[in-house]
């Protein structure tokens, strides 16, 4: 675990296959296989975390999910297990890190212009792979305030611990569905939200009420690009006229390996005249050509290797 969390390991799994287990990592969107185990190994490691994160450690089964606070690195673990037909279980560890000073852009200065999407105030939408940091981004971006607004963030679950938030975890068994949650949060009057997914037209609604309502609203929703984002609002049956109103900006985001080996963010964002056009327009989805304008910029500066911009390129 040490080992893996230098490397900034994003997420661990334990897969089982024939007579033994797999183990590999998740690193910048990049899978990577680590070792074999053997059977018994993989189901002592599975069954200790399991323990340590209070799951039913006899249930090999049903859907587990539980988080551990790991000390020695002082980043949490999210843990989610699940039994296949052979009653075989996979673990998968996401680790979550502090905010910190590992947080690299590839071109700076689109921090700047997402800085700049907030004077609007509104509502903010990122998207991207998994593991592509839009959680940190958005926590980075909110903390700026934090000094002079009220942040609430709702969760499912709470990613990042910052002590100077509210935060609010999503539990559907106790009645805390992301809707009641926000509806909450309303009451508490604070300047920013964070919303860890937009996923369904209730939560789209009540995002987008708070938006018109004058909160600065920063949330993710699923989508395959910058454009893809309106195109999943659509679905979510926001009208034309609300998402003029409320929108803000849209940013898309892939963690990006560059050749001096770290991870870097580079960013397609949507904003002002640009973002209404796109909202007007009867978009099919697809990658801006702004996008790939950076990807060919980045391998001619030699930021990146060719092989990565070709990775990249569609978004």
């Amino acid at each position: 675990m040490n080992q893996l969390i230098k490397q900034r390991v994003s997420d661990i799994y334990l897969i089982p296959q024939d007579d033994h287990y797999r183990l590999l990592t998740l690193n910048g969107g990049q899978l990577t296989p680590q070792k074999i185990l053997a059977n018994e190994s993989a189901i002592q490691i599975i069954t200790y975390f399991k323990y340590h994160a209070d799951m039913a450690v006899s249930e090999h089964r049903r859907p587990q999910a539980g988080a551990i606070r790991y000390q020695k690195s002082r980043v949490d673990l999210r843990i989610s297990t699940v039994g296949d037909f052979r009653g075989r279980e996979t673990l998968v560890i996401r680790i979550i890190y502090p905010l910190g000073k590992q947080y690299q852009l590839l071109f700076p200065r689109q921090w700047d212009q997402l800085v700049d999407m907030t004077k609007k105030r509104g509502m903010i939408l990122f998207s991207g792979p998994m593991g592509s940091g839009k959680t940190t981004t958005m926590y980075r971006l909110a903390n700026q305030f934090s000094h002079e607004e009220v942040v609430l963030s709702i969760e499912d679950p709470v990613e990042i611990y910052q002590p100077n938030f509210i935060q609010l975890q999503v539990n559907d068994l106790a009645g805390m569905s992301y809707q009641e949650l926000l509806r909450l949060g309303l009451r508490h009057r604070p300047g920013i939200f964070i919303i860890g997914e937009i996923r369904d037209v209730n939560t789209a609604q009540i995002a987008v009420q708070a938006a018109l309502s004058g909160h600065l609203v920063l949330a993710t929703v699923h989508a395959q690009s910058a454009i893809g984002v309106i195109i999943r609002l659509r679905q979510l049956g926001v009208p034309e006229d609300q998402l003029q109103q409320a929108l803000s900006g849209i940013c898309y985001q892939r963690l990006i390996k560059t050749l001096s080996g770290n991870l870097a963010v580079m960013m397609d964002q949507l904003s002002g005249p640009s973002l209404m056009r796109k909202i007007r327009a009867n978009l099919v989805g697809g990658v801006s050509d702004e996008w790939q304008q950076l990807v060919a910029k980045a391998v001619e500066q030699h930021q990146i290797a060719p092989a990565e911009g070709k990775r990249i390129k569609a978004g």
